[in-house]
């Protein structure tokens, strides 16, 4: 059965390199969604060393990723992918229930 959110191969990789550079007890990557941004939500990323009840948690080689059951409601079906391109390096979530983004990627409507 596949998660409702998806990791990448580049994504898991980064999370572990970013945790191993950070040398932190916070081991996972929450990724959320919260209301603002230009386009009316925007995605955040951070570090964590808690689980929560209400988690939906992906594990692939060794990274783990966390999403909150709200922002799930935004994020299913969505796959989170680490992107390195001549203007910088990013997480980056395609979500297919964004009908609007802004340019950069890092705000969206539904």
């Amino acid at each position: 059965m596949e998660p409702p959110v998806k990791l990448s191969d580049t994504a898991a990789a980064q999370i572990n390199t970013i945790v191993r550079d950070m040398n932190s007890d916070k081991k996972m990557l929450r990724v959320a969604v919260n209301g603002g941004g230009c386009s009316g939500f925007q995605y955040s990323f951070d570090l964590d060393d808690t689980r929560n009840d209400d988690d939906m948690v992906v594990e692939k080689d060794g990274a783990v990723l966390l999403v909150d059951s709200v922002s799930l409601m935004y994020l299913a079906g969505s796959e989170i992918d680490y992107v390195s391109d001549l203007i910088g390096a990013a997480f980056r979530i395609n979500n297919p229930n964004a009908t609007a983004s802004c340019s950069c990627g890092s705000s969206f409507s539904v």
